[in-house]
């Protein structure tokens, strides 16, 4: 997987040195709301099928975006994932990142489509993907655990390039 530059960020594969400062980020607790606690794999080996790529800023590990890829040619779409050190909430960086992301999985990954999920509760998320462009498809509900144990709804959401659909 190449890095990928945005206008203020830059995105790589997760390297081991990354774990610690990943880690820490994800056991915040405007973190682990949402992600609950980091599994003992994480960020490695507890969700195999995502390609996780740390998020630098001025070299800074300030979070860490994820996503997967469905490729059978008739359901072909994407799907991401993100979180963002609390400390550098509300400057950009999530949008500068999922932009970043979304580019690399339209242009280069050939998708049309990509989808995201926060939890119906997380406002702070929404309006920061519908910056990106993505737009609400409808309520999943009880769709997700919270680290409670209760379950929750969620939003889906997508973002379709090129007027597809």
């Amino acid at each position: 997987m190449p890095e990928l530059t945005g206008r203020r960020v830059m995105l790589r594969e997760v390297q081991a040195g990354d774990a610690d400062a990943l880690r820490a980020i994800h056991r915040t607790p405007a973190v682990s709301a949402w992600w609950g606690l980091p599994d003992p794999g994480f960020p490695f080996d507890d969700d195999p099928r995502s390609i996780r790529m740390t998020i630098l800023l001025d070299e800074a590990i300030v979070g860490l975006v994820q996503f997967s890829e469905e490729h059978e040619p008739d359901f072909r779409h994407a799907w991401l994932d993100i979180f963002v050190d609390p400390a550098r909430h509300r400057q950009g960086i999530a949008t500068d990142a999922i932009e970043t992301v979304i580019r690399h999985l339209v242009e280069v990954r050939g998708h049309h489509r990509v989808n995201i999920d926060p939890a119906t509760a997380n406002r702070a998320a929404i309006r920061c993907y519908e910056k990106v462009g993505f737009r609400p498809v409808g309520v999943m509900h009880a769709a997700w655990r919270d680290p409670s144990g209760d379950w929750r709804d969620c939003l889906l959401m997508e973002l379709v390039v090129g007027g597809a659909g």
